[in-house]
């Protein structure tokens, strides 16, 4: 795409210092800006994979401040943009004892969301493992194959990204739904990683059930990296959890077709 048409965005990575005088950090988030300060961002670690990372290399990490960073961040970046401005500059001598901020680089960038997936993908989430020669799929692998599918089928811009659920379960709640959609009824759509996302399994479920109380007949669908095996236990468990809250479950070897049916509902 011709440089004309892309947007320069700043951003800056979060870093866990719990030892300053060892100078050792993990990356645990990103900060991403447009230069005209309309739109900023930050995303977090939450997952479990990803906390349980940081303890292995810092078993004596404050999980409690990991936890919180996500929703004081989110909260401090939806006020006006003066105050924003003014938190930010702070950050730093604010974090300075266990969180500290990566220099600010500059990036041209196509989308802002896109741009936010790869930088997050790139410095933060785990490194991918083998298994057998194939890599273990994540849910961070997951939202890209999505991204790009909605991309491709033009239904990117008729989709919200990144909903707080907060509203519909208690204040604090750090979950955010991957999309969302309207179109007669309220629709979300989640990435859950089958092999090893059994407690996101329980909290989307949990979530489902507390939104449908606000609003009746709101449409969920799991989006997962392959169709739940017969023979696997776990699979079935999370399926029966599903199934229990109604909510679909589509993989993502089945994901044009439904990115075709959305399309159509929304059009």
């Amino acid at each position: 795409m011709p440089e004309e048409k892309r947007m320069t965005l700043r951003y800056r990575v979060l870093r866990y210092t719990p030892n300053l005088v060892r100078d050792e950090w993990v990356n645990i988030g990103v900060l991403l800006e447009d230069v005209h300060g309309i739109r900023r961002e930050a995303r977090l670690i939450a997952e479990p994979g990803e906390l349980a990372r940081v303890r292995r290399l810092h078993p004596s990490a404050d999980e409690d401040l990991l936890r919180s960073l996500p929703v004081e961040l989110d909260a401090r970046l939806a006020e006006p943009p003066d105050a924003v401005r003014r938190y930010i500059d702070k950050l730093e001598l604010t974090l300075s004892n266990v969180v500290q901020f990566s220099p600010q680089r500059a990036v041209l960038a196509e989308d802002f969301d896109a741009e936010m997936d790869r930088l997050y993908r790139d410095h933060v989430t785990p490194p991918a493992r083998l298994r057998a020669g194939i890599v273990e799929s994540t849910r961070a692998w997951i939202r890209e194959r999505l991204r790009d599918v909605f991309r491709r089928h033009r239904l990117s811009a008729k989709l919200e990204k990144n909903i707080r659920v907060e509203q519909f379960t208690q204040p604090g709640d750090p979950l955010k739904l991957d999309y969302a959609y309207q179109n007669g009824v309220r629709g979300y759509l989640h990435s859950i990683v089958l092999g090893r996302d059994l407690a996101q399994a329980k909290v989307l479920a949990y979530t489902a059930e507390c939104i449908r109380a606000k609003i009746p007949g709101a449409e969920f669908t799991a989006v997962t990296e392959i169709d739940p095996a017969r023979e696997n236990p776990r699979h079935q468990f999370m399926a029966k959890v599903f199934a229990d809250q109604d909510i679909a479950v589509v993989s993502l070897n089945r994901i044009e077709r439904y990115a075709d049916d959305l399309k159509r509902r929304l059009s």
